[in-house]
């Protein structure tokens, strides 16, 4: 027997522990147990976009109602039929909140793993591989788990606004700044010295000295003050998908907004989509298609590479974020609830721990 949480789809604040019996292996399966994973606001997007992008079939339950949200972190095989992976392997990729996961994995040219069990066939490639790592411990295993997926991300964001000149904007605007998506993209735009645009951060009022203390953005702006932001050419990315915030950005910019992205849905409660809205219409930006054409026109591995160095790079300066462990899966329960219900702290790195 292990356990899971299942999440209710039509309310995703309500979350619930379950036990369930293991199956045995197929030929060609390997079971995992999970050591640690994370728990950040990108859990929240997840659950939240899980009819819309998919994320519910990524872990079918099996249960109307009911789903497995998707995690990042790190898990160890315990038992094998499979010649691709042996027992005491250890991979960091994209798992159930669970305690274990079946997987039918098959290696790739470069050494990375593949999950070709049919019902992931058709999912985007950046969540059925998974990676090898020998790296053991809390702050490897964690700070991994935490900043990989997020901070590329934001890479991405950063490479498909400089592969778009920006859209000729002479302000990119992050809302919800203080998300770890967020202030990873004001981070990489900053690094850029030759940039003619200025990076303006939304965030709360409550969280604005925290985006400040940063320094990565040339102004911070609360929601509050959105009607303050310059009227030129602009693009906005949106991590929070706050409909309100959204709206009297582009009332305020109208015609001057060239760009707006949606990211994230942290506000997942204030997300729905306003009518009518003046200037360029919101649309959804997905990672994995910014990572398939830089595949098609770079080669394979070229952007994996970039992204990794650039992550790593972010993270060696995370003196922003404070490591929280807890220990076992129940302990996710309270802290997928604080993250759902927007009430936790952006300082706060959020693993839990199932084997130390």
């Amino acid at each position: 027997m292990s356990k899971r949480i299942l999440v209710e789809q039509g309310n995703i604040t309500v979350a619930k522990l379950e036990e369930v019996a293991d199956a045995p292996l197929a030929s060609g399966e390997v079971r995992l147990a999970l050591e640690s994973f994370a728990l950040t606001a990108n859990n929240v997007t997840y659950a939240a976009t899980g009819f819309v992008i998919g994320y519910w079939s990524f872990f079918p339950t099996g249960i109307e109602g009911q789903g497995i949200v998707p995690v990042w972190g790190t898990a160890t095989v315990v038992e094998s039929a499979s010649e691709a992976l042996q027992t005491g392997t250890r991979l960091y990729g994209f798992f159930p909140m669970a305690e274990q996961f079946v997987m039918q994995p098959e290696r790739e040219a470069g050494g990375m793993i593949e999950d070709k069990a049919a019902h992931r066939a058709e999912l985007p490639a950046v969540y059925i591989r998974y990676v090898e790592v020998s790296d053991k411990g809390l702050v490897a295993d964690g700070m991994r788990a935490l900043l990989q997926p997020l901070l590329a991300t934001s890479y991405l964001l950063f490479d498909w606004l400089q592969d778009n000149a920006q859209f000729g904007a002479e302000q990119v605007i992050i809302g919800s700044a203080s998300s770890k998506t967020g202030l990873g993209l004001c981070k990489f735009l900053a690094e850029d010295n030759a940039r003619k645009y200025k990076i303006v951060g939304l965030t709360s009022a409550s969280n604005k000295g925290f985006v400040e203390g940063l320094n990565a953005c040339d102004e911070v702006l609360t929601y509050d003050e959105v009607e303050q932001l310059r009227n030129v050419p602009s693009v906005y990315v949106d991590m929070a998908g706050n409909a309100e915030v959204k709206l009297r950005l582009h009332e305020h910019l109208a015609e001057n907004v060239k760009h707006s992205a949606a990211v994230g849905t942290s506000h997942w409660d204030k997300f729905a989509q306003p009518a009518n809205m003046p200037g360029a219409k919101p649309k959804f930006f997905f990672a994995p298609a910014q990572i398939a054409k830089r595949r098609e026109e770079w080669g394979a591995g070229v952007i994996e590479r970039k992204i990794t160095e650039a992550w790593k790079r972010i993270a060696a300066d995370a003196d922003w974020m404070t490591l929280k462990p807890h220990d076992g899966l129940a302990e996710a329960l309270p802290v997928y609830k604080a993250l759902a219900e927007g009430k936790a702290s952006p300082k706060d790195g959020h693993v839990i721990v199932l084997k130390r």
